[in-house]
């Protein structure tokens, strides 16, 4: 099951990638920079409503269905992209962006799918292998960027049409890639019965846990996004290409998938604690290095974001499966709940960066930014772990 779920993750993260990026300079040059996030914001909340569809689709149908339908509605937005870029209204990228947002969501949560199939012992590394296998598709979208916007040309259809065609192209072959894969009898999200009745006698213990798995996951994706949906009018802004531009986005990404087998291997061997307060201090970090002067350290702080992000997501995920759901359906409503809020909340970061940034550039958005990170930080430095987070460390036998 896994390859095709590797897949179809892969091909997806290069649509995503490609369609928001250039979505950000349609709009910033068709109606102003200060409104360039609003498409970015549409794929957010599409991604929080396709996180809740999918999961409810995930109790109903299986992870296997949910996964593929959320692939098709991925298929028509980016046709409605493809059609803003040749002239069609703007409400149809809008349009467009908040469908592709369902099949991010199918391509997040399937990670989740991994870690049942597998030992509770190698629950983390297994959904970061599918995060890693990510990576070509995160990395490489972008450097398809300039050949998609000269095979536009050459169709005589507009530049930043190419790119849109890649999204399309890229959502049919997750869908494609998504039609092998196989029903998967999952294994129980928790290990034994302890474990459960540990999380049935403390209800507000299991609501913390929760709380701070959800928590830093948004306030990681929070940030990141907060400063990447600035990027492209940044570059743009100082005549960088879309050459320029791709290898900022590449770097990033790369940083987000890339590491990922080594954050679940360091979350499966000291548990998620350690790893959530590494993530909120490196997105702090990368944020100050952002906000400085430009020059050769900007890339490569993009990158160490992307990590910083890695290590809140996954961190956050691995705390978020020993909350205590006890069935299939339970848990996948459970996980599509807590990704559907963190991406509606991190739409509030896409609708305002490009405000932000027009008012006080990254600087501003870094002390946003700071702030959160570190907020978060002092509370998951002072809290305990829970009895059952305490058994998931326990060497399995």
């Amino acid at each position: 099951m896994l390859i095709p779920v590797v897949l179809a993750a892969a091909l997806m993260n290069a649509a995503m990638v490609a369609a928001s990026a250039v979505s950000t300079i349609l709009i910033a040059d068709e109606l102003s920079p200060a409104l360039a996030g609003l498409p970015n914001t549409a794929g957010v909340l599409g991604t929080a409503a396709g996180a809740v569809a999918v999961g409810r689709w995930s109790a109903r149908l299986g992870r296997a269905q949910a996964l593929r339908t959320g692939y098709a509605i991925a298929v028509a937005g980016g046709a409605l992209t493809v059609l803003a870029a040749v002239g069609a209204p703007v409400i149809s990228l809008f349009l467009g962006m908040l469908l592709l947002g369902a099949g991010n969501a199918a391509s997040l949560l399937s990670r989740y799918a991994a870690g049942e199939s597998v030992d509770p012992s190698r629950r983390a590394a297994a959904m970061g292998t599918v995060v890693w296998a990510s990576t070509a598709g995160a990395v490489g979208g972008p450097f398809l960027l300039e050949p998609a916007q000269a095979f536009a040309v050459s169709l005589g259809l507009p530049p930043l049409a190419g790119p849109f065609l890649l999204a399309i192209a890229a959502a049919f072959s997750a869908l494609l890639a998504a039609s092998r894969i196989q029903p998967v009898h999952a294994a129980p999200a928790t290990p034994n019965a302890v474990e459960l009745d540990d999380a049935q006698r403390e209800p507000a213990a299991r609501s913390t846990t929760i709380f701070v798995a959800a928590g830093v996951m948004l306030v990681g994706h929070l940030v990141m996004v907060a400063l990447m949906t600035s990027v492209p009018v940044h570059a743009h802004h100082h005549g960088q290409g879309l050459s320029m531009l791709g290898l900022m986005l590449s770097a990033h990404t790369f940083g987000m998938f890339a590491l990922a087998p080594v954050t679940g291997w360091w979350i499966d061997r000291s548990g998620p604690r350690p790893v959530m307060l590494a993530g909120l201090a490196t997105v702090a970090v990368s944020a100050l290095v952002i906000a400085g002067p430009s020059g050769m350290t900007f890339t490569p702080a993009l990158f160490v974001l992307g990590y910083g992000w890695n290590l809140c997501y996954l961190g956050g995920s691995a705390l978020l499966t020993t909350a205590g759901a006890n069935s299939p359906a339970a848990r996948a409503k459970l996980e599509s709940k807590v990704e559907a809020w963190v991406w509606a909340v991190a739409a509030l970061a896409t609708a305002a960066s490009t405000w932000l940034f027009a008012a006080g550039g990254f600087a501003l958005l870094a002390a946003c930014s700071v702030t959160l990170a570190l907020a978060l930080l002092l509370v998951v430095a002072l809290r305990r772990d829970t009895p059952v987070e305490q058994k998931s460390l326990e060497p399995s036998c």
